[in-house]
């Protein structure tokens, strides 16, 4: 993570469901059908694309999570790496645009008192999830990244601590987040 403590699991298989979901224990699906993250998904035959199973929880004194992304990354036949990163699971009613695009999560930061409200965001968000766009003829590797909600970075903190003035060019406000192992 880039601070916090968030929960992160992350498997990939080429049977996980929706209805895998419906547990409070991701993991006992994750190890029966899947690899864990790190792990190596073996080539199955035929065109079926492979299935994610993701479970993030927010760190206990940390803020609520914004969405959960995964990165695929792949060699074409003629050797060009590619990345796409696809937002598969969010907080909120916010529904992706025309071109795939997510909303922003709000932020609730308040400069003045470095602090947020965690009134948006989920404490949790669990998906399971399909490549759209699987080529069974490409090697791929996927990994998970999890954002947070807006929170106030650590030069904000020092300017109320220390009452000094930053320059208009610092950056006040970021998403602390976590990333998985690839798979």
């Amino acid at each position: 993570t880039t601070g916090p403590r968030i929960g992160l699991r992350f498997f990939g298989g080429w049977d996980f469901t929706e209805d895998d979901t419906f547990t409070r224990s991701p993991a006992t699906a994750g190890y029966t059908k899947g690899v864990p993250m790190g792990g190596d998904l073996r080539p199955r035959e035929g065109d079926a694309a492979p299935s994610f199973l993701i479970a993030a929880l927010r760190d206990p004194i940390g803020a609520n999570l914004d969405r959960v992304q995964i990165i695929k990354g792949w060699m074409d036949a003629e050797g060009a790496l590619h990345e796409t990163v696809y937002d598969v699971a969010w907080s909120g009613d916010r529904t992706l645009d025309a071109n795939g695009k997510l909303p922003e999560v709000g932020n609730t930061v308040d400069l003045e008192t470095a602090s947020w409200k965690n009134s948006i965001g989920s404490s949790e968000l669990l998906t399971a999830w399909t490549d759209p766009d699987f080529d069974p003829g490409e090697r791929a590797f996927y990994y998970v990244r999890v954002l947070e909600i807006p929170t106030p970075r650590w030069v904000v903190y020092d300017k109320l601590r220390f009452g000094i003035e930053l320059p208009p060019e610092a950056v006040l406000v970021h998403q602390e987040r976590a990333y998985s192992s690839p798979i």
